[in-house]
């Protein structure tokens, strides 16, 4: 079983032992409880600090209540954590839609995001981060890549931050063992902080910036701490350099880093443009289908070979909207040229920048480094 089919089956069976619990007739107070907080919550205007301390409370005060209730007697601290983390993702599934990415603030940093790494994807490599070759390995850093893209398929914040912990240890793993196969020694953060921000640009996760202010608002907070808390808060200071990132952060020329973002924007433009033309009018790109060949073999537009003769009333307002679109994706494309001009005519010395320049950049970011090297596992014993 890998480990992402592990920690389904066992977040399941601590979830539904905590619901066969809340049953029992016996724990009937404790469903009134809970039952009063998620409509009082669900009825209140949205906070996000205010709500972050309204859940914790919430969860310090059940956690006192369950632990003297007659159903937990007997209870081992296994069971009793596995209760508390049941506990957790039903009121934090039941209040989803009023507690992530609530606020047009939190989904346009997400778009900003998300625009960014996009553009970054289609030309940074490994060597612009540092990253040495013998750390390097593409192929395997797509399983980290996967289990990071996961993050939205959860709403409990234990699911989600086990999607970035199960990121993490890949690559820890993954640097560990060449560092032992080209007896290196391992450089920690050095070494581990760079290749998380190329992963994370590769993966470009969803609502990355809503998906980690979740997990620090709701997750128990007796839960972010050691291992947890040390890949959450790697993951914290990656997002803050993607925002930050410009030529400076990378070792990169600065001309080239401009013309590489500025290549990746007209190429988004274009691909958008063409996929709204698909869009318009798919009939009459249909019938038009026989005149859509150039001398390149590329898609061309419609009309291209018409005649006069040909065009009906519906053509003519299909070629009307055409026309607009055509020059307003000229001007765009126009602006787009004229800038990086004007950047060659200011040339600067390049500025590379090592991994050190990274850690650099990130400086005032609290990371906390687990005292312990032996793993500490984010899943309860015996859950």
């Amino acid at each position: 079983m890998d480990t992402a089919a592990s920690h389904s089956s066992s977040s399941s069976i601590m979830f539904y032992d905590f619901l066969d619990k809340m049953r029992n007739p016996a724990s009937l107070n404790l469903v009134k409880s809970i039952k009063s907080f998620i409509v009082s919550f669900q009825f209140s205007s949205a906070n996000p600090e205010n709500d972050s301390e309204r859940v914790q409370e919430f969860f310090s005060t059940m956690e006192a209540a369950i632990m003297e209730h007659p159903l937990w007697a007997g209870a081992t601290d296994d069971e009793f954590d596995c209760s508390m983390e049941g506990l957790e993702k039903y009121i934090m599934t039941k209040l989803f839609s009023r507690t992530f990415a609530i606020s047009p603030e939190d989904v346009r940093i997400d778009q900003e995001i998300s625009e960014k790494i996009h553009l970054l994807q289609s030309f940074l490599r490994p060597e612009h981060l540092d990253i040495p070759p013998f750390l390097q390995n593409e192929a395997s850093w797509l399983l980290a890549e996967k289990e990071l893209q996961k993050i939205n398929a959860f709403r409990a914040p234990r699911e989600k931050l086990h999607c970035i912990m199960s990121c993490c240890r890949i690559i820890n793993n993954l640097l560990l063992n060449a560092s032992i196969s080209e007896n290196h020694v391992p450089g920690g953060a050095d070494d581990f902080l760079p290749v998380l921000i190329y992963v994370t640009i590769k993966a470009n996760p969803p609502q990355l910036h809503s998906n980690l202010k979740y997990i620090q608002l709701y997750r128990r907070q007796e839960k972010l701490v050691s291992e947890s808390s040390y890949y959450f808060t790697n993951l914290v200071s990656a997002k803050s350099f993607i925002v930050q990132l410009n030529a400076k952060s990378l070792s990169m020329d600065e001309i080239e880093f401009e013309e590489s973002m500025q290549a990746a924007k007209l190429d988004s433009e274009v691909s958008q443009v063409e996929a709204l033309q698909a869009q318009m009018d798919p009939i009459s790109s249909t019938r038009m289908h026989g005149m859509k060949k150039n001398i390149d073999g590329r898609s061309n537009y419609p009309y291209m070979e018409a005649e006069p003769g040909e065009l009906t009333v519906e053509d003519v307002e299909r070629l009307l909207s055409l026309y607009k679109d055509v020059v307003t994706k000229f001007s765009s494309l126009c602006r787009a040229v004229r800038h990086p001009s004007a950047t060659r005519t200011k040339p600067s010395l390049p500025v590379p920048k090592g991994r050190d320049d990274i850690l650099l950049q990130l400086e005032g970011q609290s990371q906390i480094i687990p005292e312990e090297k032996e793993e500490v596992s984010d899943t309860p014993k015996g859950c």
